[in-house]
């Protein structure tokens, strides 16, 4: 097989651009006074509300005018269409049959060729480069007296550089190579796109994704992005398979999987408030005793009958209120009490300059103190029973509490990613010296995202009081710090700062729940549990750090 020029590869495309170029033409006729006017014709309309330069009368007048002529035009394009639609089935159908048999085959073929002759070029490169430098070698032992180490070490130097530019070299032809299948294939799709002026079909849009994931597929770049998700899938497969043999029991069942979301749906709050400020090279110490406060809080408001025990020597009662206004009470005091130490220590970040691994380990310390003497460090029992079903009531065994969660997730989605806050978020967190520069307030995106932090830890411990029926106490949720961090970290929320996505936390979230749930069932020793966590968090932020290394 030779390879083909470029001017071959044309000759044979050459009739499927001729036959499919006819229809098109026939098309574009048809459109003329149809679609493409209409287009035209929109875009005018919308351009003339933004024009100054008019008054409101001959605004009035255009208007009415270019309304007319599109809803002729509109009447034009749907008289064409089924015409329209045919010739793009018949030149659709025309492509299919014969694209690839005419015309791709051949230049896969030509560029198989083009491959399998830049790999044998730079074996022979390599053969020769070798014999050059054993040549080198031998001729500079042969100097008597001499002593030539030097040469010896600059001659090795120079040898690995030429092994290193035939690899460049080769690999320069494979990409030139992948290149030209690429070009082939997008002409097939070009084709398409003027026959169906962008509107692709399902399937079209889907082979079109397929073909540019191909294209740009790096096997190193997939390895250091989801290494650490296939090697957690092969755990897990690997549990649900001794899970039967060693206890008996089935882990992928569907209650184990409610459990599992049940379990992960107030941690995922706490993770998408730590996720804000991990994204500005930030952390958060606090989080366990965040909980351990708002749990108490919680109780407090929430508790069936008259508090048994006191805060700061007062027993509190609750029970004149109803219900549903104690329920509120409980969750707004809760967000108040954590967005005030969160704002507290987003005060000294941002003001200050302070690590948020400071300012967030002083809160950790205030909290759990203020709480402990408070509190005497006793759990204030039971809530009312009523009030679980009120806020996360089971519906024919589903857990609404999942429900919060992917509220929460939305709502956090939505401002990373839709409002100017979550822009000026990845801006600070990437570079605050640029982002101030561009006018970016760094003390209020700082102050904003350990607010927000604050309000979602507060219903995430609201909501935890709620699953667990209260039992508040200041020692409750202790460690969920390390997995709220964890589980960002193993999502791909980057320390490095401005890198990370809310899909990544869900899925850090999903995954440190996930393995404790089956790791508890297989029987495995809390402490041991510990490890596995400590080393998928250390396979993460080596796989960050890689990625961040390289980008450098």
């Amino acid at each position: 097989m030779t390879i083909l020029t470029y001017e071959k590869e044309e000759q044979l495309l050459a009739p499927i651009k001729e036959y499919v170029g006819t229809i098109q033409a026939e098309i574009d006729a048809l459109r003329e006074d149809g679609t493409t006017k209409a287009t035209r014709l929109q875009h005018e309309l919308r351009n003339m509300k933004a024009d100054r330069t008019l008054s409101k009368e001959e605004r009035e007048q255009l208007r009415r005018q270019d309304e007319k002529e599109l809803a002729e035009a509109k009447k034009v394009q749907s008289a064409h269409r089924p015409r329209i639609n045919e010739l793009i089935a018949k030149a659709e159908k025309y492509i299919e049959e014969n694209f690839d048999k005419q015309y791709l085959s051949k230049v896969e073929a030509s560029v198989e060729e083009e491959k399998k002759q830049a790999r044998e070029e730079y074996q022979r490169r390599l053969d020769e480069v070798k014999q050059e430098h054993e040549e080198a070698v031998a001729q500079l032992k042969q100097s008597d007296g001499a002593d030539v180490s030097q040469e010896l070490k600059d001659e090795e130097v120079v040898y690995k550089n030429k092994q290193y530019d035939a690899k460049v070299s080769m690999q320069h032809s494979l990409q030139a190579a992948k290149d030209r299948r690429h070009a082939a294939v997008a002409e097939k799709y070009h084709m398409i796109d003027l026959l169906r002026n962008s509107n692709f079909t399902v399937k079209q849009s889907l082979a079109q994704k397929w073909e540019n994931y191909r294209y740009s597929f790096n096997r190193r770049q997939f390895l250091l992005k989801n290494g650490l998700y296939i090697v957690i899938i092969l755990i897990f497969i690997a549990m649900a398979i001794l899970a039967p043999m060693t206890k008996g029991v089935d882990l992928l069942t569907t209650q184990n999987v409610l459990n599992i979301l049940q379990q992960a749906s107030p941690r995922m709050f706490l993770a998408l408030g730590v996720a804000g400020l991990i994204l500005l090279t930030g952390t958060d110490l606090s989080i366990g005793r965040m909980v351990g406060m708002g749990m108490v809080i919680a109780t407090v408001v929430m508790h069936k009958g008259p508090n048994t025990g006191s805060v700061f020597g007062h027993a509190f009662d609750f029970t004149g209120i109803p219900i549903g206004g104690r329920v509120v009470l409980a969750l707004i005091a809760c967000i108040i009490a954590t967005t005030i130490f969160t704002m507290i220590a987003g005060f000294f970040t941002a003001r200050f300059k302070m690590h948020p691994f400071v300012s967030t380990m002083a809160n950790m310390l205030i909290i759990f103190g203020l709480v402990t003497y408070a509190t005497k460090g006793v759990s204030f029992g039971a809530i009312e029973s009523d009030i679980p079903k009120m806020i996360v009531p089971n519906v024919s065994g589903f857990p609404t509490i999942i429900l919060w969660a992917i509220a929460a997730t939305i709502v956090v989605w939505f401002i990373w990613n839709k409002t100017t806050f979550g822009k000026n978020l990845y801006a600070v967190g990437g570079n605050p010296e640029a982002a101030a520069v561009s006018g970016i307030s760094v003390f209020k995106v700082t102050m904003g995202a350990f607010i927000l932090a604050g309000i979602l830890y507060g219903f995430g411990s609201w909501l935890e009081a709620a699953r667990m029926f209260g039992s508040g106490s200041a020692a409750y949720g202790q460690g969920w710090d390390m997995d709220a961090i964890a589980a960002c970290v193993v999502g791909g929320v980057s320390f490095t700062g401005g890198i990370g996505k809310i899909s990544g936390v869900v899925t850090g979230v999903m995954i440190f729940t996930g393995l404790t749930y089956s790791l508890t069932i297989l029987g495995i020793d809390t402490n041991l549990q510990f490890v596995f966590e400590g080393i998928i968090i250390l396979a993460a932020v080596t796989l960050d750090s890689l990625k961040y290394v390289q980008k450098k």
